[in-house]
C-alpha cells in the first residue's frame, strides 16, 4: 500500500513516543497475494465454523479451547505453565508454579466473561477494560491499574525510557487514538474485508498499548472476539496465539516493520498465514475429538447399567479433564464408594489415567483428550 504511513515519533516531556496515524479510513492494497491468502483463510474458517456445529455439546469443549489459548498467550508473556498444569485444582499446583497458574486462570475467566458479554454489548473499549480488570486481578499486574487505560508512559524492551526498543503513544494522545480504533471497527461503510480489518485493528491496538500491562494478551483475545462479533465464527474455537508463539520473533518483527517501514501489507500477509495455519490445525482437533468421543462411547457401553452414569461423567470431563473421587461424588450425586468404582472402571477401559501414583488422594486425567490440546 504505497500511500500508507504508520505514524511518526514526537517529542513530549523528555522522550520521543510514537504517534500512530488514525486508521478509520479505507485501505487499498496492491499486493495480489493478499487476495489469495484472504480467499484461503476464509475457506478454512468456514470449514472450522461448520465443524463446530457438528460436534455435539460443543459448549463442553469450548473451555478446553479457552485453556489452551490462555496458556499459550500467557506463555508468550513469560509464564512457564503447560496445559496439564492449568487444568489442575489450585491445591494440586506446585508452589513454584502457583503465580503462573493464577495468571493463566485469570485469562480463562477473562475470556469466558468477554465471550458471554459480547452477546449483550458491542465490542468496545468499555468491554476490554472490564476484561483487563479480570485479567490482572490478584496477580503480578494487580498494581498496574487493572481495568483502566494507563495514566503514565509505558515502553517495550529495555530497562527504562532511555533504552527502550519502542515507546507507545503519550497519554495525552490515547483518548483520540482509542476513539479512532473503536470507530474503525464499527464503521461498516469501509470497503475492507473483515479479516484484513482485524489484522489492522490488532496492529493498531498493540501500537497504542493502552494499558500498563496485559496489552499483548488483551490484543490477542480481541481477535477471537472480533471473529465472533462479525459472525465469522459462532464459537470461540480459533486462537492465533499458537501461531504467534511458534513464530514469536517474526510476530514482533512484523509489527515493528509496519511502524519503521510503513509496510502494513507484510503484516497482513503474516496475519492471514496465521489464520490459515491455525484454522487447519483447529479443524483437525475437531476431527480427532469426534473420533475419540465415539471411541469413548463404545467403551462405556460395555459397562451395562453403569453406562449412563459414565456418559454423564464423560461430558463433564470434556471441559474439566482431571478428576478425583470427591469431584465425581459431588457432580453425579453418588456415594464416595460408587465414585471410586467408576474411576476404576474408566481406568480399566483406558479412558482415564491415574497421575499421582498414590494409593489415596488420587487424580485421574482424560489423557488422550488432553493430549489433543497440548
Amino acid at each position: 500500500m504505497l500511500e500508507f504511513k504508520a505514524g511518526k515519533y514526537i517529542q513530549k516531556d523528555m522522550y520521543k513516543s510514537f504517534l500512530p496515524n488514525h486508521i478509520n479510513r479505507d485501505f487499498v492494497f496492491i499486493d495480489p497475494k493478499i487476495n489469495l491468502l484472504l480467499e484461503e483463510a476464509s475457506k478454512y474458517l468456514g470449514e472450522l465454523n461448520a465443524y463446530s456445529f457438528l460436534v455435539p455439546d460443543i459448549d463442553f469443549f469450548v473451555r478446553m479451547h479457552f485453556v489452551k489459548e490462555a496458556n499459550t498467550s500467557s506463555r508468550i508473556e513469560g509464564t512457564k505453565t503447560n496445559v496439564g498444569d492449568v487444568i489442575l485444582p489450585e491445591k494440586e499446583v506446585a508452589p513454584e508454579k502457583r503465580s503462573d497458574w493464577e495468571e493463566v486462570n485469570n485469562y480463562i475467566n477473562a475470556m469466558a466473561f468477554a465471550v458471554e458479554e459480547l452477546r449483550n454489548m458491542p465490542l468496545s473499549l468499555r468491554l476490554l477494560k472490564d476484561v483487563h480488570k479480570i485479567l490482572l486481578s490478584g496477580v503480578r499486574g494487580e498494581h498496574k491499574n487493572p481495568g483502566e487505560v494507563r495514566r503514565s508512559q509505558n515502553w517495550i524492551g529495555g530497562s527504562n525510557l532511555n533504552d527502550a526498543i519502542f515507546i507507545p503513544p503519550h497519554i495525552d494522545d490515547l483518548p483520540e487514538l482509542l476513539s479512532d480504533w473503536e470507530k474503525f471497527w464499527h464503521n461498516n461503510g469501509l470497503n475492507i474485508p473483515i479479516l484484513i480489518k482485524i489484522a489492522i485493528a490488532h496492529y493498531q491496538f498493540e501500537t497504542i498499548h493502552p494499558f500498563l500491562d496485559g496489552n499483548g494478551r488483551i490484543g490477542r483475545l480481541c481477535i477471537i472476539l472480533q471473529l465472533i462479533d462479525k459472525k465469522i465464527l459462532k464459537y470461540p474455537v480459533l486462537y492465533l496465539s499458537e501461531f504467534f508463539e511458534k513464530n514469536k520473533n517474526s510476530y514482533y518483527d512484523s509489527l515493528t516493520n509496519v511502524r519503521s517501514k510503513d509496510n502494513i501489507e507484510q503484516w497482513i500477509k503474516f496475519f492471514l498465514n496465521g489464520v490459515i495455519n491455525v484454522a487447519k490445525d483447529s479443524r483437525k482437533v475437531f476431527e480427532s475429538i469426534t473420533y475419540l468421543r465415539q471411541e469413548y462411547n463404545d467403551k462405556i457401553l460395555t459397562l451395562g447399567r453403569k453406562a449412563k452414569m459414565a456418559q454423564n461423567l464423560l461430558l463433564y470431563l470434556f471441559s474439566h479433564p482431571t478428576v478425583d473421587a470427591k469431584t465425581i461424588q459431588d457432580k453425579l450425586g453418588v456415594t464416595y464408594n460408587t465414585a471410586n468404582k467408576l474411576l476404576k472402571d474408566l481406568e480399566g477401559l483406558e479412558i482415564l489415567q491415574e497421575t499421582t501414583g498414590f494409593s489415596r488422594n488420587r487424580f485421574f486425567v482424560l489423557y488422550k483428550y488432553l493430549n489433543l490440546f497440548k
